[in-house]
């Protein structure tokens, strides 16, 4: 007996579409049944969206890396530094331990520059001041923190 190897081909191919409809209509007919009703029927209002939030610019800005603005720059700024040690020398020719930014204390000798237009102008016992490298604009005073006893 001779088999045309076409027809084989053929009726799996016509198999796999009519399998694939049925799939199709199952998936449809479920989605329509448990899904929930897609379209208004008759007597039925319609849902009405809420209208969108409006959005603060502010945020906005915080959220995408604005620069906070210069009016609490200064606030800021002194919150940055912690005295940690001071070795204070009746000559002026002191040092500070200075932790900026919360990282780990660096000592800076009087006259160095300890952040971006900051240097340390004088060191007393328990106290380091900080003014600016241009000279102008007030002193920042840094303070030990309480000793714990």
């Amino acid at each position: 007996m001779v088999i045309n190897s076409q027809s084989r081909w053929a009726t799996r191919l016509v198999t796999l579409v009519l399998w694939a409809l049925a799939a199709a209509s199952l998936a449809w007919w479920g989605l329509r049944l448990w899904g929930g009703a897609s379209s208004t029927s008759v007597g039925t209002t319609p849902s009405v969206a809420a209208p969108a939030a409006a959005a603060d610019p502010a945020a906005v800005a915080r959220l995408l890396g604005a620069a906070a603005p210069t009016a609490t720059a200064a606030p800021v700024a002194a919150s940055r530094f912690v005295l940690l040690g001071v070795m204070a020398s009746p000559s002026s020719r002191g040092a500070a331990l200075i932790a900026v930014d919360g990282k780990p204390g660096r000592a800076f000798r009087v006259g160095s520059r300890v952040d971006e237009g900051l240097v340390l102008e004088a060191v007393e016992p328990r106290k380091a001041r900080l003014a600016q490298a241009t000279g102008a604009g007030e002193t920042m005073v840094l303070e030990m923190p309480a000793s714990r006893k």
